[in-house]
C-alpha cells in the first residue's frame, strides 16, 4: 500500500535530495539525450550509459512539460555521454509493456518507471530483473515488485494538505459541515488511494459530510467534468458547499462543469495538485482555491541522481533514506515535502523555485490578477 510510510530523517530528505554533487560523472562530450521512445546505438556501460525513462501520460501537463525536461537536463550535468531512452505510454499499459521492452532490447542499463497500472508493472519489473536491469520506481509506486528504489512524495500527506485547505475555506465561509462532492483519481495509480485517505482523514474528522463521490479512469479532465455534472444534476446547484478534487487538470473539468450549471465556483472552494500554469491562473482569478506544489525538479534530480551511477555500475549516493513498503520488500525511497499553494505565495514558491515563471503565469488575460497578488518580474 502506498501509504505505508517509515520515515528515517525526515526533515533531511528534501535536502539530502537538492544537495547532491556529482555523483559519477561521464565525460565531456554533448548529450546525446533522445527524445523519442527509442535512441541510436550508442556503448553500453562504462562512461557513458543507456538510462530508460518510462512515464505514463500526457493529460497530466507535468510530465512532458516538467518531469521529462527535468530529468534529461539532471543525467546531461552527470554525464553528458548518457543516453535517456524516453517513451510515454499515453495512459495503456499494454503500450507502456512494449515500450519497456523495446528499451531493454535498445539497451537500457537502468530503468526509471513511472506506471500506468502500478499492479500490472510489476511485469516489467520482473522482465527488466531478468536482464539484470535495476528499476527505479518514480512518482508511483508500483506495488508488489522487486524494485531497487522509489522517489516521489508523501502522497497521504498531499491529501491531508488539500483536506485541510477546503476544511479551513469551508469554516471561513460558515459552512464547516459541508456538504463536499469529492472528485479522486485513477484507481490504476498507486498514489490516488493515499491521497484519497489523507483528504478523509481530515475532513471526516471534521465531521464534513460528502455529497458525491468519484474515482476518477485516468486523471482525465473530460470524466471529471461529468462526474461534476452528475453531481449538480442529484444534489442541484446548492447541494454542496465545496469540491475536493484531486488534481488541477481535474479541477479544471469540475469547474468547466459549474460554470455550465451557472454555479460560481469563487463560491465554492475546489481543491488541486500539480501548479500546473492553468491551475495557478484559476487561483489567482479565484475560480480554485489551491494546488499542492510538488518539487518535480528535485524529484526528477533524485531519480536521475540514482539512475546515472546504477546505469554506470558505480556506487550509488545515500540519498534513499526512508523506506516504503509495496507488498513485496521495503523499498529504499527519496520522498520530496510537498507545498500548498494559494494565492498569497505564488512568488515565493512556484515562481522562486523556477517551476513557472512570471511571463508564462501573468498573460495579457491574468497580468491584472497577477498584480494584485503582488506578482512581479519578469522571470
Amino acid at each position: 500500500m502506498a501509504s505505508s510510510f517509515t520515515r528515517v530523517g525526515a526533515a533531511g530528505l528534501a535536502a539530502a535530495a537538492l544537495a547532491l554533487g556529482a555523483a559519477a560523472c561521464g565525460g565531456s562530450d554533448s548529450s546525446s539525450s533522445s527524445s523519442g521512445s527509442s535512441a541510436s546505438s550508442a556503448s553500453a556501460g562504462g562512461k557513458g550509459a543507456k538510462i530508460a525513462l518510462l512515464l505514463p501520460e500526457s493529460k497530466t501537463t507535468r510530465y512532458e512539460q516538467q518531469d521529462k525536461p527535468n530529468f534529461e537536463r539532471r543525467v546531461r550535468e552527470l554525464c553528458p555521454q548518457c543516453q535517456v531512452i524516453y517513451a510515454n505510454a499515453d495512459q495503456d499499459a499494454a503500450k507502456q509493456q512494449q515500450q519497456a521492452e523495446q528499451a531493454i532490447t535498445n539497451g537500457a542499463k537502468v530503468m526509471v518507471l513511472d506506471a500506468v497500472d502500478v499492479k500490472a508493472a510489476g511485469a516489467i519489473v520482473a522482465r527488466a530483473k531478468q536482464s539484470n536491469i535495476p528499476v527505479i520506481s518514480y512518482g508511483r509506486l508500483i506495488s508488489d515488485a522487486d524494485l531497487d528504489y522509489y522517489v516521489s512524495i508523501d502522497p497521504k500527506k498531499v491529501g491531508e494538505q488539500q483536506g485541510q485547505a477546503l476544511l479551513s475555506a469551508l469554516k471561513k465561509e460558515g459552512k464547516p459541515q459541508g456538504p463536499v462532492v469529492m472528485i479522486h483519481g485513477s484507481p490504476t495509480d498507486s498514489n490516488a488511494p493515499p491521497y484519497k485517505e489523507g483528504a478523509h482523514s481530515v475532513l471526516d474528522k471534521a465531521g464534513v459530510k460528502v455529497a458525491k463521490e468519484f474515482d476518477t479512469p485516468d486523471w482525465s479532465p473530460d470524466k471529471a467534468q461529468t462526474e461534476m455534472d452528475q453531481a449538480i444534476t442529484t444534489v442541484g446547484k446548492n447541494g454542496f458547499a465545496g469540491v475536493y478534487v484531486a488534481n488541477d487538470g481535474m479541477a479544471a473539468g469540475a469547474i468547466s462543469a459549474m460554470k455550465g450549471a451557472g454555479i460560481s465556483p469563487s463560491s465554492r472552494p475546489v481543491t488541486g495538485q500539480d501548479a500546473e500554469v492553468a491551475g495557478l491562473q484559476r487561483i489567482l482569478t479565484g475560480d480554485q482555491l489551491m494546488t499542492v506544489y510538488q518539487p518535480i525538479k528535485k524529484i526528477a534530480s533524485a531519480s536521475a541522481e540514482l539512475a546515472v551511477p546504477l546505469a554506470q555500475g558505480k556506487p550509488v549516493p545515500n540519498i534513499a533514506t526512508a523506506k516504503v513498503n509495496n507488498g513485496k520488500k521495503a523499498v529504499p525511497s527519496v520522498l520530496v515535502p510537498t507545498v500548498i499553494v494559494n494565492k498569497s505565495n505564488i512568488q515565493d514558491t512556484v515562481i522562486k523555485d523556477g517551476f513557472v515563471t512570471t511571463s508564462q503565469l501573468c498573460t495579457a488575460q491574468y497580468q491584472k490578477a497577477c498584480k494584485a497578488a503582488g506578482i512581479s518580474g519578469s522571470s
